[in-house]
């Protein structure tokens, strides 16, 4: 099968619902919901969908350097990110992407880990 996983998996109609699990999951998460106490939730929904939509290979993206400038300020550690990326893994899942197709997402997350996490993050 030709095409990205942005276009497998139905667009932006489907990334949007995944988002919205993905924020559900991490809102509920004790160790890393508190981060978005007095986060702009749509704005960041908004963001989030277009970012997502980039990893699966659609049509928007983001720079490195803004997702660098974006997390600097929150002191995001390494254990962070790992919950996080293992939430956006469980929506995935739960939208029906296949393994194979989830595996290929985290593997393009784990590239951007240096980008996100604070450099002094043990």
């Amino acid at each position: 099968m030709s095409g990205t996983l942005f276009e497998k998996y139905g667009g932006f109609k489907t990334v949007s619902r995944i988002v919205m699990t993905f924020y559900d999951m991490v809102l509920d998460d004790d160790a890393v919901g508190h981060v978005f106490e007095n986060t702009d939730m749509a704005k960041l929904v908004d963001h989030q969908t277009k970012f997502v939509a980039s990893l699966l290979g659609g049509p928007a993206s983001f720079s490195d350097e803004r997702l660098e400038q974006v997390h600097a300020h929150l002191g995001i550690s390494h254990s962070d990110f790992d919950i996080v990326a293992g939430l956006l893994g469980d929506a995935l899942a739960e939208h029906g992407m296949e393994p194979a197709d989830i595996r290929a997402v985290a593997q393009t997350v784990e590239t951007k880990r240096t980008l996100v996490v604070a450099r002094d993050a043990a």
